[in-house]
């Protein structure tokens, strides 16, 4: 992926769990909405069971009524290709989204791709949110294995063309590529 595109209006937040990371992005994406323009959040995930249900609610919670929010658990490039120049979209997250897909048993590294091109193609600004995986323990099964290095291969090529990436490691922003605003971390 060298020599791609560097987008300006796509940022990377990634980090642990409980790194502060989506606090970050909701940061970055009001930022870049001061101007006037529309919140859309997309959340990927699915509530299985009862505390994924309470975990989705809090984050509803925690984020306000400024707020239009867009269930993509699988179908994100549609949702990303549909966005309108002037909105600001925070996808959260690549992680839950990637499990989805890998769980659904659809082709990871075409639909990966896919995702990435229309990332490119999107002309609202963007703020992708996702987990660094690869600092863990080496997963002890052939799917965990699996989605870990497809993770990472997500986390490069999402990197690569984005203006800003971010870590975020105990609340606080690290900064890979560009720059933070400074009313933002």
């Amino acid at each position: 992926m060298s020599g791609a595109e560097i987008l300006t209006n796509l940022q990377f937040v990634l980090g642990g769990a409980r790194s502060g990371k989506s606090r970050l992005a909701e940061g970055l994406a009001r930022n870049a909405a001061r101007t006037g323009g529309a919140l859309t959040y997309v959340a990927t995930a699915q509530a299985y069971d009862t505390e994924m249900e309470e975990r989705i609610a809090q984050h509803v919670v925690d984020r306000g009524p400024d707020w239009n929010t867009i269930e993509a658990p699988l179908d994100l490039k549609q949702v990303v290709l549909s966005r309108k120049d002037g909105e600001v979209v925070l996808i959260d997250c690549l992680t839950l989204w990637l499990s989805n897909i890998l769980l659904a048993n659809r082709d990871v590294e075409a639909t990966c791709s896919d995702l990435v091109e229309a990332l490119s193609a999107c002309r609202a600004h963007v703020v992708c949110v996702s987990n660094d995986v690869g600092m863990g323990l080496v997963p002890d099964n052939s799917l965990g294995r699996r989605f870990r290095d497809a993770q990472g291969r997500l986390n490069q090529m999402v990197a690569a063309r984005a203006g800003l990436a971010v870590l975020a490691v105990a609340g606080l922003p690290l900064v890979l590529k560009g720059n933070l605003p400074p009313n933002v971390g």
